[in-house]
């Protein structure tokens, strides 16, 4: 089997995607923008061979880097990267080649918030309001519509970065000036409820490997914009109207052989959707699956891709929390002494890539116990402030 990883070395986890596809016998192709000397030395031993190519933000320059490899190795099986930014190029690369998985004709409704609306509105979900506001006045005809406060995003953006909540006359201004003038932005009404999400993986006839659901602090958003900490964990039982909305987009969506990372508000029980993602959750989220269920996904997902099927896990024995401290936040205990007092607790922790501080922090916590409460507890000591 061929399989075509783009930007193989970043973020640094996805290293074990690598070395478990090389384990199962897959000639793992790499391909990015980087030199190969400055590649890991785990993931470079564990590819087959290396493409850099100048710039990957050039299509023909990527083009050119998988003839290379259809040319040495024959047809290739899988496009893959795991990450928001290059799921266009892996679309336009499947379609190229023929290659199994999503396709040019599929990206828009996979990447436009706009045309997600679509597919949940089609199934009979209500998502907030929204709108592609491209001028001030259609941006005040969608407020007058439905009132202070919005928000601003992206129409095809990657988590919470470039985001506005529009509260009044002059943070409207504010938008106006400081958006980038060539990015499409969709206004949503603003949405009241906790962050809760519908995560896992689907085996290529669509049918569940695993799922969870996760619970935030607050929106990351607010996080970015505020530059706060953070902090979320899984729920080992998964609310039955999760569940139901997050199965229900899953077969909208027509989801095969992918790990997914929906998004939706819950306000007392009502389940709004957001987002979805058709990529593995970020930071160490997918470290947290492996605690949660205590088996590997990166392992999973490789079977999946090499011998078509993969062990399926239905009961989480632990719950699992990831807290993040920020370097300017004035802690009451030192990093020594969290680690020290929360022993029994911390199963991993590290320091965070400066690219994903703002929003999930510049030192990350996972802990671990069957149940919530100590972790609750000890997610207040790590952010109790002096």
């Amino acid at each position: 089997m061929n399989v075509v990883f783009l930007s193989p070395h970043f973020p640094p986890n996805f290293r074990h995607f690598v070395r478990h596809l090389r384990a199962l016998g897959a000639n793992v192709l790499g391909l990015a923008d980087v030199s190969y000397d400055s590649i890991d030395h785990e993931v470079r031993s564990n590819l087959t061979e290396y493409f850099n190519v100048v710039d990957m933000h050039n299509y023909d320059n990527v083009l050119r880097g998988c003839g290379y490899f259809t040319y040495h190795y024959g047809k290739i099986d899988r496009v893959d990267s795991h990450n928001e930014y290059w799921l266009e190029t892996e679309a336009r690369l499947r379609t190229d080649f023929n290659v199994y998985g999503v396709k040019t004709d599929q990206i828009g409704r996979i990447k436009r918030k706009s045309e997600m609306k679509a597919v949940f509105r089609k199934i009979g979900l209500k998502p907030a309001r929204g709108r592609i506001c491209t001028d001030e006045k259609s941006l005040r005809q969608f407020i007058d519509e439905v009132g202070f406060p919005v928000v601003a995003k992206p129409d095809i953006g990657v988590g919470a970065a470039a985001t506005y909540r529009i509260s009044d006359e002059k943070s409207i201004k504010h938008y106006l000036e400081d958006k980038p003038k060539h990015v499409e932005y969709i206004v949503e009404e603003f949405m009241e409820g906790q962050i809760v999400t519908f995560d896992g993986l689907v085996d290529r006839d669509g049918e569940l490997v695993f799922c969870t659901s996760h619970r935030y602090s607050g929106g990351i958003m607010d996080v970015v914009n505020d530059d706060a900490h953070v902090y979320y964990w899984n729920e080992r039982v998964i609310a039955p109207a999760v569940r139901e909305v997050g199965l229900s987009i899953l077969k909208a969506f027509d989801v095969r052989e992918r790990f997914f990372h929906f998004e939706f508000f819950d306000k007392d029980g009502v389940i709004t959707p957001l987002e979805i993602n058709m990529r593995p959750p970020g930071g160490l989220t997918l470290d947290m699956f492996n605690f949660a269920y205590d088996f590997d996904c990166y392992k999973l997902w490789a079977e999946l891709l090499v011998n078509g099927d993969c062990e399926r896990y239905k009961e989480q024995p632990y719950f699992i929390m990831y807290a993040s401290r920020k370097d300017h936040i004035p802690y009451l205990h030192s990093h020594e002494h969290i680690l020290h007092e929360l022993k029994d607790l911390i199963v991993h922790h590290e320091r965070m890539s400066d690219v994903f501080a703002r929003a999930i922090g510049n030192h990350g916590y996972i802990l671990k116990h069957e149940k919530i409460e100590p972790i609750m507890e000890a997610t207040a000591k790590i952010h109790a402030l002096r």
